[in-house]
């Protein structure tokens, strides 16, 4: 990967150079029996469409805190990234009262009405479906997303200095959050073409690094395990085997 890359935005950019076609997150829900694979490209798809919801639509700016209310999803990735981009706070179970916007999965709805600004809700259905019923209050992603443009700009000039990750009380720049990802890929033996699979959450910071950020910084890819407990030894190592991993965390 470049070294330059200071930003999260810079490592998917040099991704997407490098190989666009490779797989960089497969998203695996053992409760629902969900396997989506998107490649850097896609990914990549996904993030600058997000990017242009949130600066355009949702009228977000650099510094501007979200509440990011998701468990660990491809969908979350996307809003990870998007964030970067744009430079937007990713407030990782952030309070949504004290956010200047809001993004939350189903389940956690009644908290996330206490944002005062704008809102978004993700059905976290298969295939990114939408909400049988929008909940009142919010935009449906699902709905919102599609329109948006494929390529993405922002009216700002990201600052890597500036603060751009919260989660668990610790606050990382997007700097120290490439740095802080660089080293993890080192302590745990990440590199080009590495595949990790990881069921840890995204409520912490080890769950970020290992099942997004380090990868990225690797030039690896992640499968991402949601409900990973509710998999058997042998369908696990199975699993391990068909999708060519690597790494396990």
């Amino acid at each position: 990967m470049n070294a330059n890359d200071r930003t999260p935005a810079d490592l998917l950019r040099s991704a997407l150079a490098a190989d666009p076609g490779r797989p960089l997150v497969t998203f695996y829900d053992d409760a629902t029996g969900e396997r989506v694979e998107l490649s850097v490209a896609t990914f990549a798809n996904w993030v600058a469409k997000t990017a242009n919801l949130l600066q355009g639509d949702l009228g977000a700016e650099p510094g501007d805190r979200l509440a990011l209310l998701l468990p660990a999803h491809w969908q979350t990735a996307v809003w990870l990234l998007a964030c970067a981009s744009v430079g937007v706070v990713a407030e990782v179970g952030g309070d949504p009262a004290d956010a200047d916007l809001v993004v939350s999965g189903p389940d956690t709805l009644e908290e996330a009405r206490t944002c005062s600004g704008e809102r978004v809700a993700l059905a976290l259905r298969p295939l990114g479906g939408r909400f049988p019923q929008p909940p009142a209050g919010f935009a449906d992603y699902a709905v919102e997303v599609p329109g948006q443009g494929d390529r993405f700009a922002p009216f700002v000039p990201v600052d890597a200095d500036g603060e751009g990750l919260a989660v668990q009380g610790a606050e990382f720049s997007y700097a120290e959050l490439v740095d802080q990802a660089r080293q993890d890929a080192g302590k745990l033996g990440f590199g080009p073409g590495s595949r990790v699979l990881s069921g840890l959450g995204y409520d912490t910071w080890e769950g970020l690094s290992a099942g997004l950020y380090a990868p990225l910084a690797a030039g690896g890819s992640v499968v991402l395990c949601r409900n990973l407990d509710r998999l058997g030894a042998d369908a696990l190592a199975q699993r391990i085997e068909s999708e060519r991993v690597t790494h396990t965390v």
